[in-house]
């Protein structure tokens, strides 16, 4: 059996604004823009490299979905980016503007900060833990 998750769907309220800040301030890669009607599009995002999962960027389409655009997992961190050099996407991101609300913290499983999307949800960006040598 193989079996993988393929997307999340993460609400927004417009998917130029949202496709923008991905690619732009993330540097995620933009991997399908389909219009579907009009004003609904099949929008697909992805941190370069890999891809196990991606975003579906999906314009809230009444008011109840707007309302969970800034808080989709009710204050807690939504989505987890890993990094294989996290001082590097650490400092690209401050450069960026991206807002961190926590700065990075040596944990167990790794280094990790968190920061808003542009629209209030939180990332942790995880970078791997430090090892050290057995004597």
């Amino acid at each position: 059996m193989n079996r993988y998750l393929a997307h999340i769907t993460l609400l927004v309220h417009d998917y130029d604004e949202a496709i923008k800040f991905y690619t732009d301030k993330l540097d995620f890669e933009l991997i399908e823009d389909t219009a579907l009607s009009d004003n609904k599009r099949w929008v697909l995002v992805a941190p370069k490299g890999l891809k196990s999962c991606h975003l579906l960027l999906a314009k809230a389409a009444n008011a109840e979905q707007e309302c969970c655009i800034s808080n989709q997992t009710g204050g807690r961190v939504f989505l987890f980016l890993h990094t294989d050099n996290f001082e590097r996407d650490y400092e690209q991101l401050l450069n960026k503007n991206v807002e961190f609300v926590k700065k990075p913290k040596e944990e167990a499983y790794g280094t990790v900060a968190v920061f808003k999307d542009l629209y209030g949800n939180l990332w942790d960006l995880i970078g791997p833990a430090l090892t050290t040598l057995a004597v």
